[in-house]
């Protein structure tokens, strides 16, 4: 396949990246009859769908098109409307069930593979991809884009799987009439995301958004925290503030995961943007209420009725709270109750210490996971230099742009994905 493509040939059709958004590019790009070309710079396609999910890939959300769109930020809302209108959650479920890859809803609204195997997606985007005739050149790194006689030249350098490391390789020129840009962003480095679809899409004139690691995990250097390793909370309301006593700048209700460096879960990590990678003084802070269901009121009403039920049991081994004892001793210890206290012996000013860590624990942050461990990349190209009805360029005819290379970027839970599948199938249909 790769070996038989001659460097002379004129696509009708090359797509950068083969992720997310590239195989859905170039997928519609040759149901369209289209001579489609794939460059990839990895050995294999698809490599971030194999590492998302915890390799069990969260394809999208159980939701309308209208719900996925809301969950962006407003610039970012305006935009994908036409994208995900024309390429709904139920479609990609579809076109993926239809490679005989079936799927389920989680109770989050996740929707993944019945296998729990991201590969089983990766593997049904490709059959349905190559069946439609695209053809792929792996191990192709591009080096450089440049216009030419109303088409776009692309300058590689290939390499082999045995040379995979070396910076050596046969350097070769592929030529399309249309380019599609789908290289990602600059999460997950090690899957090949470096940022390189930035520079070129500046060589043609387009701003580039400030970028920032997001979906990353928080650090703390708070010792009990990181004492609470693999405890997890389904329900915490969290809420970032840049510094102390000042008004919270983002608040956030999801599932929390406290680990060896800090913090991590959907929560923490939705949070994760509007935090600096590396914080220093005044560092930012964020504040969790371990029971968002209930009220401080309604909880001095609880420990009067498990004072009265359970007086004789010790504090810290009898919790009234569907929460981890882990966490309930901790939350005891640094409200200073005394490991052999009593609920009847329980002194008032010392259950409303309880009752205010419980609603209100307060962890300073010292920066976050970054890159490496980002799920998706925040900023990139200008919103309003593409056209959000077919992902072309406002700028250079025949040049488009999709997926995580955009100034677009949404919270856990397969909404990203959505966004690429749209905006790459938009793109592939409009090339």
């Amino acid at each position: 396949m790769a070996a038989s493509l001659k460097a002379h040939e004129c696509w009708d059709v090359i797509v950068i990246g083969g992720g997310a958004a590239g195989l859905f590019a170039a997928t519609v790009a040759a149901e369209r009859g289209r001579r489609t070309l794939l460059l990839e710079k990895n050995q294999q396609l698809g490599v971030k769908i194999l590492m998302s999910g915890g390799t069990r890939c969260n394809i999208t959300h159980d939701c309308t098109w209208r719900e996925i769109v809301d969950r962006f930020s407003p610039a970012a809302r305006q935009f994908l409307k036409t994208a995900v209108a024309s390429l709904t959650p139920q479609q990609v479920i579809d076109r993926i069930e239809a490679e005989g890859v079936l799927t389920k809803v989680e109770s989050t609204g996740k929707v993944f593979p019945v296998s729990n195997r991201a590969i089983d997606v990766r593997d049904a985007l490709q059959r349905r991809m190559q069946r439609a005739g695209t053809q792929v050149q792996l191990g192709c790194a591009v080096q450089s884009i440049h216009s030419a006689s109303q088409s776009f030249v692309c300058r590689c350098l290939l390499t082999t799987a045995s040379r995979a490391e070396e910076s050596s390789g046969d350097e070769v020129e592929f030529r399309g009439r249309k380019l599609i840009i789908t290289s990602g962003g600059q999460s997950y480095p090690g899957c090949g995301t470096t940022g390189d679809g930035y520079a070129w899409a500046t060589t043609f004139g387009h701003t580039i958004q400030p970028l920032k690691p997001a979906l990353t995990p928080l650090i703390t250097e708070t010792p009990w925290v990181r004492e609470l390793r693999g405890v997890s909370v389904e329900s915490c309301r969290l809420r970032l503030y840049k510094s102390m006593g000042q008004r919270p700048i983002s608040e956030q209700t999801a599932a929390l995961l406290c680990t060896h460096f800090g913090l991590s879960g959907p929560g923490p990590m939705n949070l994760s943007r509007l935090v600096p990678t590396v914080a220093t003084a005044p560092r930012p802070s964020i504040e969790i209420d371990w029971s968002s269901d209930m009220s401080p009121e309604i909880l001095a009403e609880r420990f009067a009725e498990w004072r009265r039920a359970e007086g004789k049991r010790q504090v810290a081994r009898a919790t009234p709270l569907d929460v981890p004892n882990r966490l309930w001793n901790a939350l005891c210890l640094q409200s200073g109750v005394a490991p052999e206290t009593r609920w009847a012996e329980l002194p008032k000013n010392t259950q409303q210490r309880l009752i205010q860590n419980i609603k209100r624990t307060r962890v300073e942050l010292h920066g976050t996971m970054g890159y490496r461990k980002a799920e998706v990349t925040a900023g990139g190209v200008t919103l309003s230099e593409i056209d959000p009805h077919t992902m072309e360029s406002r700028l250079v005819s025949g040049l488009f742009f999709a997926g995580e290379i955009l100034d677009v970027d949404g919270p856990i839970g397969g909404y990203n994905f959505q966004a690429a599948f749209s905006t790459g199938a938009l793109a592939g249909n409009h090339a």
